[in-house]
């Protein structure tokens, strides 16, 4: 790959994955560890994510079980999901931490089929506005003695990069919006 679009590449692959990151946190109706990445907790005056100081399982389909490897925690924890925007009220035992997830309406699914959509468009949106910098930084090669002919093609490597990047959006809207609206 030319150097010269190399960073385009590396700024879509990044937009790709914040995509993917945000949609992992987003309910699907079953048990995803994924929906705890970002609830922080106090671990010694530390922020640290819950699955470095718990072991996170799915035990059942709708629910998620968390094992703090220190019994102090457990409190810490339960309030960390509480005060989080997670919606889930967190049960414990002294020892376990239970998340269950109740069953998605069908509205609700809609809803987040719906954000799910909104959140692929402004990946898009992003993939294109790199696309749009790539091109801008190829017209100014031109004043640096680069001829039309490579300039042409380096703008047809970045619209096939950009072309690949917007399937991919689509592929992962697609997959997440199929999860949520299965029951």
């Amino acid at each position: 790959m030319d150097e010269r679009i190399q960073v385009y590449e590396t700024k879509m692959g990044k937009t790709l994955s914040n995509l993917e990151g945000e949609l992992g946190t987003i309910r699907a109706g079953r048990a995803n560890p994924h929906v705890l990445d970002r609830i922080v907790v106090d671990y010694y005056g530390t922020p640290t994510p819950i699955q470095q100081v718990a072991n996170v399982t799915v035990p059942e389909a709708r629910m998620i079980q968390i094992q703090p490897w220190e019994a102090n925690m457990v409190k810490v924890i339960e309030k960390a999901i509480m005060t989080s925007d997670l919606g889930i009220n967190p049960t414990n035992d002294g020892k376990l931490i239970r998340l269950v997830f109740p069953e998605l309406t069908e509205e609700r699914r809609k809803e987040l089929v719906k954000d799910v959509k909104k959140k692929g468009e402004a990946a898009k949106v992003a993939v294109r506005n790199i696309r749009r910098d790539a091109n801008d930084a190829m017209k100014k090669l031109a004043k640096q003695d680069v001829s039309e002919d490579e300039i042409k093609e380096l703008e047809e490597k970045v619209q096939k990069m950009t072309d690949k990047y917007i399937r991919e959006i689509d592929g992962a809207i697609e997959v997440k919006s199929k999860e949520i609206l299965t029951v």
